[in-house]
């Protein structure tokens, strides 16, 4: 890789896991004369290297090949990403908002309202020094609540997420805003303990499923899986083409779910149109029609599984006295009694794997640990482990190290880069919150729940408690410190986290992000982080599907503007904290372990698992990246749970029977009384929280459910300034205002009945508050139904509960209760709302300081739509 017409070429790294997570290879053009990024474009793993030197694989199934190829399959995130570094939405340099005086009145109500004044980077610094002395010194370390985790830029030595937990670390500890199961929530509270798959509750053993589906399987369910969405921020396009590679040899492709999402439009066999969290209802009544007609597995069911007997008397009514037949769930569910029994009846006669690709209402609505256990279930009903009988998952082949999660054929090696990885490490304190507990622990402490919430924990932990914050002596929140600022809008209850970021508790509030977006604008201090383009670093692909890879990160541009990388700007407030001398003498150098970021970026190479000799630390940064092979004996992998399927003893799962578990005994024994999530998997009506159904009182008043998915055009709440991606007609919907609003897809029936058109700007509300949209009218969304992506920007006309927001960010009207009374998860779709056409203009009236911020419609809002005016 060298000079040429096109600049020079340097490798990056252009996933959004973040915590040091790699994926997405790509190669960077660079104009280094002018400083510029020229373009973004696949890197190729055959720069440096042969196909025999890779172990080039290839899987033959029914007289076709599927082969990787030899570059990475980039998706339009990440080609389109040196959009984002140029975004007219970059902070540009320290602010300080106008009405927050540390040494006078501190204005916690007008946090959201208030413009920002530039300050220096001295100033900056030496403020946020003084109040983490203050907090300190005044109510102890436990006041400060650090928000570091979540999606953002894959960094790794200068790390997107988690180095001031390195620094408060080293002067005291904090407390943690401890990330919950975001992406895996029915699974990790549920499915756990029906098959013990640790550590997130789906299947940990996927090795060779590929390969198995292309010889044994008939077909895939698709259960509410858009595998040319999710997978973009994390490892590409390889997983479409495993979809197109099915089509090839004729394994059919059912896709399961409310909307014709984009892969259902692409792939799709059969789309099985289900109403937004019924997929419980669905799934019983799959299971009783095998019982009822004697088309399920009993002889697998009587050696591999316990408590089968106590799951067949619920489904066929002994319990409660309602049968769970294909009617039963017809009115529930929306899906035919003939089409329910039609799907019972092909599965039970063909080879049937489920795949999935994370999110959506199926896993993160409440309750949603039913679905999850009852898909387990009917997998156990029809001989789990069987050839082309498996579950399996389009993206994370590499989540946490594990060799086996991976369904296509396995590098020699998962590099690991965490020596150099200078950010949080996702675990425990002492002091703690649930991610999905911080508004209520911030307006109405004590808070309790059980289990230590964090990502990857095994299933023992969930009976761990009741734990409570604030813990016994320490104080409640008096300071947060954010660097993951999308809470509001990617979180459950985002309205409610507005009314506790302005509360009169909260003294101080601190952010450090790129852009100016989302909890950015409830700041008092924000400074800015630069992007990964403006760094050097060392960075993996471990998710491409093709070959794991680590790569040296060349520095492609200066610093924009007045900013710095995340680990050099708490570095810098390091250093303001040693003039206070005592535990934060020597801060600075304990911080950055006494290395340069050179020697930081040597560590990760020495210790990522490269083999000793294979390549020098100076051929490293001349080659720009090491591939490691396929593993030689890929082949010869069990496959799934095979092991399982023919030797349950010899292969016994983690529950404490070692088999499947149908009635849990561990949760009959630690939550004896809970009616959400009892031993038996289960339709779940109501709760004493949640009344998110269409049939109830509430339901007439809010008569749809609302579909949240992952966004086709972000990651989240990233990506939403991106002018390429905003040209696209079904990215927004553009309003008589020239404001690009978020889509919101309406069935024509019910468009019919309100008299929405597309093109119409529309609210979706309930109690919580409102969010607007703009109407597309289409029948990719069933009727009871509305669809809106997750994570749009916020850009609230008025705030907290009862709200209303510009930008769509629907999560500001999701319930703020968690999944269930002993399961803290996120409920962030599948919930109760309802929808009218609004008059933007007539709004713009009522509502002229909101509608006349600083807005571009090809980038969305400014920085200085925030910015006092001279700023």
């Amino acid at each position: 890789m060298g000079s040429s017409v096109t600049g020079t070429s340097i490798i990056k790294g252009l996933g959004f896991n973040s915590f040091g997570i790699g994926a997405n290879a790509c190669t960077v053009d660079i104009d280094e004369e002018n400083d510029k990024i020229l373009r973004i474009r696949p890197f190729h793993f055959d720069e440096h290297y042969t196909p025999e030197e890779l172990n080039y694989w290839k899987i033959e199934a029914r007289g076709r090949t599927f082969e990787p190829g030899l570059k990475t399959y980039i998706s339009p995130l990440s080609l389109s990403y040196k959009k984002r570094v140029y975004s007219k939405n970059r902070i540009p340099c320290p602010l300080k908002r106008v009405d927050w005086d540390p040494d006078g009145e501190r204005n916690p109500g007008n946090r959201g309202k208030s413009g920002y004044v530039r300050i220096s980077w001295d100033e900056a610094t030496s403020i946020i020094a003084r109040e983490i002395k203050r907090m300190h010194d005044t109510y102890g370390p436990e006041a400060i609540l650090c928000e570091v985790d979540g999606h953002g830029e894959t960094k790794v030595v200068h790390a997107a997420h988690g180095s001031i937990t390195r620094l408060l670390d080293e002067c005291g500890g904090y407390t943690l805003q401890s990330r919950n199961s975001d992406s895996w929530e029915g699974w990790y509270w549920g499915a756990k303990h029906i098959w013990g798959m640790d550590p997130l509750g789906q299947t940990s053993f996927q090795n060779n499923i590929i390969k198995d589906i292309s010889e044994n399987g008939d077909a895939v369910l698709f259960w509410g899986c858009d595998v040319e969405t999710t997978p973009l921020g994390w490892g590409g396009y390889m997983a479409s083409r495993i979809c197109s590679w099915f089509t090839e040899i004729g394994v059919k492709q059912i896709h399961i779910a409310p909307d014709v999402n984009y892969t259902n439009a692409v792939h799709a066999d059969k789309w099985i149109p289900v109403l937004p969290n019924t997929d419980a209802a669905l799934q019983l009544a799959i299971a009783y029609t095998w019982i009822k007609e004697g088309t399920y597995d009993q002889a697998y069911l009587d050696t591999h599984a316990v408590g089968f007997d106590n799951f067949k008397y619920y489904v066929l009514g002994g319990e409660d006295g309602v049968p769970k037949t294909p009617k039963w769930a017809e009115a529930i569910c929306g899906v035919p009694s003939y089409t329910i029994k039609a799907l019972a009846r092909y599965w039970a006669r063909h080879a049937v794997s489920i795949a999935h690709c994370n999110g959506g209402s199926f896993i993160r609505s409440c309750f949603s640990h039913e679905p999850a256990r009852l898909e387990v279930a009917l997998l156990g009903m029809q001989g789990l482990g069987k050839p082309g009988a498996n579950q399996f998952k389009m993206l994370e082949w590499t989540l946490f190290g594990i060799p086996t999660v991976t369904p296509l054929p396995p590098s020699t090696c998962i590099p690991n880069i965490g020596e150099a990885y200078l950010g949080f490490i996702t675990g425990t304190k002492p002091s703690f919150i649930p991610k999905t507990m911080i508004p209520q622990a911030i307006l109405n402490p004590p808070v309790q729940w059980y289990g230590h919430i964090a990502a990857g924990l095994p299933r023992e932990d969930q009976f761990t408690g009741p734990l409570t914050f604030p813990v016994e002596g320490k104080s409640r929140i008096h300071m947060v410190w954010s660097d993951t600022p999308c809470w509001e809008t990617c979180w459950n209850g985002g309205f409610k986290m507005q009314d506790a970021l302005r509360h009169d508790s909260i003294e101080f509030v601190v952010v450090q992000h790129p852009w100016m977006e989302n909890d950015c604008n409830f700041a008092d201090i924000i400074i800015p982080s630069n992007t990964k383009f403006e760094t050097e670093d060392i960075g993996t692909d471990n998710d491409s599907g093709q070959w794991t890879v680590v790569f040296y990160e060349k520095q492609a541009i200066k610093a924009r503007m007045d900013s710095k990388s995340d680990v050099e700007g708490v570095a810098e407030i390091a250093r303001a904290l040693e003039k206070f001398g005592g535990i934060y003498e020597n801060l600075h150098e304990r911080f950055m372990g006494g290395r340069t970021f050179d020697e930081w970026i040597k560590a990760g190479f020495e210790t990522c698992g490269i083999p000793e000799g294979a390549m020098t630390y100076e051929e490293f940064k001349e080659k720009q990246y090491y591939p490691f092979p396929t593993r030689e004996d890929w082949e010869d992998m069990p496959a799934g749970l095979i092991g399982f399927h023919d030797d349950p003893e010899g292969n016994p799962l983690r529950t404490p029977s070692g088999k499947l578990e149908y009635y849990s005994t561990t949760l009959a024994q630690m939550f004896p009384d809970d009616k959400e999530r009892g031993p038996i998997p289960r339709w779940v009506h109501v709760s004493d929280e949640h009344e998110e159904r269409t049939n109830t009182e509430r339901g007439r008043t809010y008569p749809f459910l609302l579909v949240s998915n992952h966004p086709h055009f972000r990651v989240h709440a990233q990506h939403d300034d991106v002018t390429w991606l905003r040209e696209i007609e079904t990215c927004k919907v553009v309003g008589p205002d020239g404001y690009r609003y978020e889509p919101i897809w309406v069935n024509p029936i019910d468009a019919g009945k309100l008299g929405l058109e597309t093109g119409d700007i529309a609210k979706l509300y309930n109690e919580r508050g409102g969010v607007l949209g703009g109407v597309i009218v289409s029948e990719r969304i069933m009727p009871g139904a509305l669809y809106q992506d997750h994570g749009s920007r916020v850009d609230s006309i008025v705030m907290g509960e009862g709200g209303l927001d510009r930008g769509g960010a629907n999560n500001l009207i999701a319930p703020s209760a968690t999944t269930s009374k002993n399961a803290a998860g996120e409920v962030t779709s599948g919930f109760l709302v309802n929808i009218e056409k609004v008059d933007v203009l007539a709004l713009a009236e009522q509502y002229p300081e909101a509608f006349s911020r600083d807005y571009d419609p090809d980038c969305g809002l400014v920085a200085t739509a925030r910015m006092a005016e001279g700023a």
